[in-house]
């Protein structure tokens, strides 16, 4: 007889609790409460060091038949960013890709407190408004109005401690119900029918971080995995309307060319996917004081997924979703 895979335990009320210690592990749920200024001995740091230390971002990808689109905001304390991308998937087109800086806070972007909230980016013809309900954006190469709707499963809820930071925190949400439309240069593509996931993520993070994620999300079976700096915190698979914990995760690609296929899988037998890219964003940036060497091919996994290793496995084909190589010197 198969086990019971275990579940998850509701999320905190806030991640930094009334003692100022951090509430560390995996949730189901809402991330509130990432008011790392409350943190106690040993987590506490000062306002300077929180300054530079404090990463956010808000990132969201919508997969429907036609398009796929991720869009995301950033804060990184001494600087914002955004960027975008639509990608056609009949004939393998990227329609619009683009990517903007700013100035922290209220002058160009505004990152949510917490998972509740709503990120915004305004800039020199780039508008983004970015909340659990949907998302909004304006700019000349792309337009997106979407609406969410309820995801069929909890989201995801993790914190834990950082080498050479101090404590970060991730709400990551998939399946979401999606209806709107994205417009390019080429005409107006319909989003119904599609889904959306959202990565949040707000942490007290090191100089120098570095990770490989992995991400795909459909209606009824949706994955997320790193590897890097976040351990196997934030691995955890979505079936069925059920959330389960995930082990570690292992990447196998080559570094040096990510268009070619990536195989990734868990150690503890619950997931083994091919991942095929067709098309990829990157940035290569060397500002001295900062660096950013980043690569997200996007694409589609095939393989399997189970919720325990006991379990039957779940044959996964063709599931829309990306990958990411990723360093930041920040």
């Amino acid at each position: 007889m198969n086990a019971v895979p275990a579940m998850l335990p509701p999320a905190p009320e806030r991640i930094v609790g009334a003692d100022g210690q951090p509430v560390l592990g995996r949730h189901a749920g809402i991330l509130r409460g990432c008011d790392w200024e409350r943190l106690a001995p040993p987590y506490a740091r000062g306002a300077l060091w929180r300054r530079l230390h404090h990463k956010r971002w808000h990132y969201v990808a919508l997969a429907a038949e036609q398009m796929f689109c991720a869009v995301a905001i950033a804060d990184l304390g001494w600087m914002t960013s955004c960027f975008a991308y639509a990608f056609e998937r009949g004939d393998g087109d990227m329609l619009a890709n683009f990517a903007q800086d700013g100035w922290p806070g209220r002058f160009s972007a505004s990152l949510a407190a917490d998972a509740g909230g709503t990120s915004t980016f305004s800039r020199r013809g780039v508008f983004i408004e970015l909340g659990p309900a949907g998302l909004s954006l304006r700019s000349p190469w792309l337009e997106i109005d979407a609406c969410f709707g309820t995801a069929p499963a909890p989201a995801l809820v993790a914190s834990g401690l950082v080498k050479g930071g101090a404590v970060h925190a991730t709400q990551k949400t998939g399946g979401l119900p999606l209806e709107g439309e994205a417009r390019t240069w080429r005409g107006e593509y319909p989003l119904h029918g599609g889904t959306a996931s959202i990565d949040y993520s707000n942490g007290l993070l090191a100089r120098r971080t570095a990770w490989r994620w992995a991400s795909g999300h459909g209606a009824g079976v949706g994955f997320n995995l790193q590897a890097g700096f976040f351990g196997a915190h934030e691995n955890a698979l979505w079936l069925d309307g059920g959330l389960f914990p995930l082990g570690p995760a292992r990447f196998i690609h080559a570094a040096d060319d990510p268009l070619e296929p990536w195989r990734v899988f868990t150690e503890d037998d619950c997931l083994d996917l091919v991942f095929t890219p067709v098309a990829a964003r990157r940035d290569q940036r060397n500002l001295r004081i900062a660096a950013n060497r980043y690569v997200q091919p996007l694409g589609t996994f095939s393989g399997w997924v189970r919720s325990a290793p006991d379990a039957p496995k779940r044959m996964v084909s063709n599931l829309a979703g990306v990958t990411e190589q990723h360093f930041a010197r920040w």
